[in-house]
């Protein structure tokens, strides 16, 4: 996620006066500053993203390979760290809100990271938040729901969840020679969490009719079944 689009995502919604039928949730230094990434990500991860640096990342070199820092997809950048806790923060705070039912519904417009692993980075993802953020729902709610309709699959979500039956994860994207790869039919999960993972994996070539012919009666016989309390999209 590049802060570029972040700032023509706020564009968009200033331009459309979305701000004028919400209510902005603002978000504090110590909030912030107190965010916990290691309640999903391992320690040796979140210390490489809080200390490397452009200037120094050659001093990291075998953290770099370990957790998939490529110039390619994940690279270095000054204020990685600081980047991640910010857009963590507000997925966080939004589950919070929801929680103490100050709030029905929470966007955070810079969420949604959900390729990134318990030890590794992927996708242009370095902290998960959407696992972060579905932890702390389960602080309170039995059982989450997590419904991904990006067109990559929702696989680093899927796998911290894959052995519970507290998180049904279901993912609709495209299949194939596409990344992540991931994402097959046979993909259900595991353990505990057998048949808590469910996948739609799509061709190209899909249209908005078609979508929602998939879309409707998936979704809507897992809401009678599952029966979820909270849902993160």
């Amino acid at each position: 996620m590049k802060p570029l689009r972040i700032k023509m995502t706020d564009t968009l919604i200033r331009g459309y006066d979305l701000i004028s039928k919400m209510d902005t949730i603002s978000l504090d230094t110590d909030f912030i500053n107190n965010v916990d990434l290691t309640i999903f990500h391992s320690d040796d991860y979140v210390d490489c993203l809080k200390n490397i640096t452009v200037e120094h990342k050659e001093r990291y070199a075998d953290q770099m390979r370990a957790y998939s820092f490529t110039d390619c997809d994940c690279p270095v950048f000054d204020y990685m760290y600081e980047y991640c806790q910010r857009y963590t923060a507000g997925t966080l705070l939004s589950g919070a809100r929801l929680s103490n039912g100050e709030a029905e519904i929470a966007i955070n417009w810079a969420g949604g990271l959900h390729h990134a692993k318990k030890f590794e980075a992927s996708g242009f993802c370095y902290v998960n938040d959407c696992v972060l953020g579905i932890l702390e729902l389960l602080k309170t709610y039995q059982r989450v729901l997590y419904i991904d309709i990006d067109c990559h699959h929702g696989d680093g979500v899927e796998e911290a969840f894959l052995t519970t039956n507290r998180v049904l994860t279901v993912s609709f994207h495209k299949y194939g020679d596409y990344f992540p790869g991931t994402g097959s039919l046979e993909d259900i999960g595991a353990e505990a969490g057998k048949y808590y993972a469910v996948n739609f994996p799509l061709n190209d070539g899909i249209n908005d009719e078609s979508y929602e012919v998939a879309f409707k009666p998936v979704m809507n016989t897992i809401m009678q079944r599952f029966k979820p309390e909270a849902i993160m999209l």
